[in-house]
């Protein structure tokens, strides 16, 4: 059973009518109430704690922080159109939001998360200034806003950089125009608040809400997860990836530094990036010791529990947004298996697609391949099979919903969304540990218990795990591995973009990912692989000519369909097949385009030195025994006519480039053309609305005026002639 706080219920309901009217929610707030009421009790406290949780059912979250803008990677990738928009979220995708300096979007969501970060600041003074504030209850409510205002400020720093930081809640008289403050300083205050308030909270199967609460479970994987954003790369304001330790004075500004304590009690201070990987180790450790459990034996579970409205504490979720149903969350909406058309539990929106070299990506026998990408959907309630460029996640799917959401729905499904799970902790670990001391026993175990869920059942089982890991000896080799786990494993949970930031593998990935999909594109391709010119430039295009070119699958009869992915069989799911067209098809096969796409052909035909366009001519046999072909459209045509068999002095030319799928995918880094600085441009502006309103904000630096807009250019492989077609 879903244990949905009631005062979260009451306070989304309560905001509904403050949406439409404001750009901001404007819920009452504890500094709008007075203080001493508020805090006098733990019912009136958890009143105002649930003030910072609402702002998760708003727009700002749930249809842009919350997996929307945190494409296009290598992973989770949406396409878009020819035409660059502005001010849209087509111009985010392929990463040329920071043209969007007017879009009021990008506006809601600087405010909904400053907003969050000031009434989680006044939680926590009110609380400290409680006569009540040392009591247990209120100190868990005390790191609730401590996890909160942290979260928010991961948030904005990766959405933004360098951000204001605001440390105490606003009282009257003080300035709240602030500059921005550099991230990895926001980073270290932010963790020194959830160290100290961390062993005061409560563990999640003793929190009032459980899991949709933030949790001590969940604070110390957050202090983890944090502390390695604080080790990692960052763009600064000279539009360049570094660590802290290449630009600012690690050892001697006390605002760079965290103390805590492990788990034997030695205070430790964190200064550099290797002393911030060490708190992550020794915070993931704490998490393994103190509170122990085992992932789900199916790697789906957490996602079939939220699909089913059930919470688990204590169990592989360490918290998930709690959305209310009719209000707030874009789960099983913008996220998850495309339903279009009449549906019983109503539509989606294709917001949150994923890439067709993640699906291939995979080994043959994980598991969680088909559960991370849905090379399905459902059509009027019928299953039907997706081509490789219309992939979405798999994990949550809205007809599967354990409650009717009814066919005219759309938002609001009310499905929970993870933000942390304990394979998180355990890949977070060997992380660290790989990045201290290299691939030790206790990095491999961590790794080792992540495969051995997707392998659990795999004929393979042993390369797929035991020697896969044993093989990875060396420091670089364990990191890789660390890089693709965590793709396999979180796959459209939305990670992707911000590990690609703090690891600076965002433009690498972007660059290996179009380079893939080009290589797989012309190993599908006869006449490409058969020219010498091609394998030269593109030699490993040899790697991919087992993968599929189309992929061949039939239905169940009619009357057993249920609306299942199950409905549909496929013949093949990866590899190409020895069988041609015409023998699937008359077997009762077929086909979606698969490999096919990632290149494009335009084929034209020229006569005497005009091109006449890309209609096929028209052939037609004369009785006298010669043949006559029509060229063009009207008005532009010519008749060729020429004696059956002999050359016609038509040419047939084929050019063949990457797809447009790929080539707008990364646009406003590479611009199509599979080059690019080696720095993606991730960040979004402050709005000009935001900086009017300020004396010291601005958006000098961090690549934001230099933005591409322009529209891709299509890589071109090989131009392909045949003289005298027929």
């Amino acid at each position: 059973m879903k244990l949905k706080n009631k005062y979260l219920a009451i306070a989304a309901l309560g905001a509904v009518g403050l949406t439409s009217c404001s750009d901001t929610l404007n819920v009452d707030s504890p500094s709008q109430m007075d203080q001493t009421m508020v805090y006098s009790s733990t019912e009136f406290a958890t009143n105002a704690i649930n003030g910072v949780y609402v702002l998760f059912g708003e727009d700002p979250y749930t249809s842009r922080m919350c997996g929307v803008w945190m494409q296009n990677t290598d992973v989770e990738a949406m396409g878009v159109s020819a035409t660059t928009a502005t001010n849209h979220r087509n111009a985010v995708w392929p990463l040329q939001g920071a043209g969007n300096v007017g879009w009021s979007d990008v506006k809601k969501v600087w405010d909904n998360n400053l907003q969050a970060i000031e009434r989680a600041n006044q939680v926590r003074a009110g609380i400290d200034a409680s006569a009540i504030g040392q009591q247990d209850e209120m100190q868990q409510i005390k790191g609730e806003a401590t996890c909160l205002k942290a979260y928010r400020y991961y948030l904005m720093c990766n959405f933004f950089g360098d951000v204001p930081y605001y440390d105490e809640a606003a009282k009257w008289g003080d300035e709240i125009d602030k500059p921005r403050t550099d991230k990895n300083i926001v980073y270290s205050r932010v963790l020194q608040q959830l160290v100290d308030i961390e062993p005061n909270m409560k563990w999640s199967d003793v929190c009032t809400g459980g899991i949709e609460r933030m949790n001590r479970d969940f604070a110390i994987g957050l202090i983890a997860r944090i502390a390695l954003f604080r080790a990692g790369y960052g763009m600064t304001a000279d539009g360049t990836m570094k660590r802290a330790d290449d630009y600012l004075d690690v050892n001697g500004n006390a605002d760079l530094a965290v103390t805590y304590r492990d788990m034997n009690g030695a205070e430790k201070t964190a200064r550099t990036y290797t002393d911030y990987y060490q708190m992550a180790k020794d915070y993931c450790l704490k998490l393994i010791q103190l509170k122990p459990r085992s992932l789900y034996p199916d790697f789906e579970q957490a996602f079939i529990n939220e699909m089913n409205y059930t919470i688990e504490n204590n169990a592989e979720v360490l918290y998930e947004v709690a959305f209310v149903q009719n209000y707030g969350g874009d789960i099983g909406w913008s996220f998850g298996v495309a339903n279009t058309g009449t549906c019983a539990q109503g539509t989606t929106t294709a917001q949150v697609a994923i890439t067709p070299t993640f699906y291939m990506s995979f080994a043959d026998n994980d598991v969680r391949r088909d559960i991370d990408v849905a090379k399905y959907g459902h059509t009027n309630d019928t299953v039907t099979a997706s081509a490789s460029t219309g992939l979405y996640i798999g994990k949550w799917d809205r007809s599967r919903a354990a409650h009717d959401l009814g066919s005219g729905s759309s938002k609001g499904t009310g499905i929970n969304y993870p933000l942390m799970r304990y394979s998180d902790v355990l890949l977070m670990l060997a992380e660290a540990e790989n990045e201290l001391n290299g691939p030790t026993a206790l990095a491999k175990e961590q790794l080792t218990t992540v495969r051995a869920r997707a392998f659990a059942n795999s004929p393979t089982y042993s390369n797929d795990v035991t020697n896969y890991v044993a093989a990875l000896t060396s420091k670089d080799a364990f990191f890789k591995a660390i890089v693709d786990e965590r793709a396999w494993e979180f796959g459209g949970e939305a990670l992707r973009k911000f590990d690609l930031i703090r690891w600076n593998l965002y433009a690498k990935k972007i660059e290996e990912t179009m380079r893939t999909a080009l290589c797989w594109g012309i190993a599908c391709n006869e006449d490409l692989m058969n020219d010498p010119a091609v394998l030269a430039k593109y030699p490993e295009a040899a790697n991919y000519v087992t993968w599929a070119n189309k992929l061949w699958y039939a239905k169940v009869a009619k009357g057993n369909q249920k609306n299942l992915k199950s409905d549909i069989k496929w013949y093949n799911e990866k590899y190409r097949i020895a069988e041609d067209d015409a023998t699937m098809t008359a077997a009762g096969w077929v086909s979606v385009n698969w490999g096919s796409n990632m290149v494009k052909r335009t084929r034209t035909y020229h006569y005497n030195g005009a091109d006449y366009g890309t209609t096929t001519p028209a052939k037609v046999a004369n009785p006298d025994g010669t043949v006559t072909y029509t060229l063009g459209t009207a008005p532009n045509t010519t008749t060729v006519t020429v004696a059956d068999g002999e050359p016609t002095g038509i040419t047939r030319k084929d050019v063949y480039a990457a797809s447009d799928y790929y080539t707008r995918l990364y646009r406003g880094y590479s611009n199509g053309a599979l080059t690019g600085n080696g720095v993606a441009p991730y960040l979004l502006p402050i709005t000009t609305e935001t900086l009017s309103a300020s004396t010291v904000l601005n958006n000098d630096g961090y690549r934001i005026m230099d933005c591409n807009m322009e529209d891709g250019v299509n890589v071109e492989v090989a131009t392909i002639i045949k003289e005298n077609y027929k």
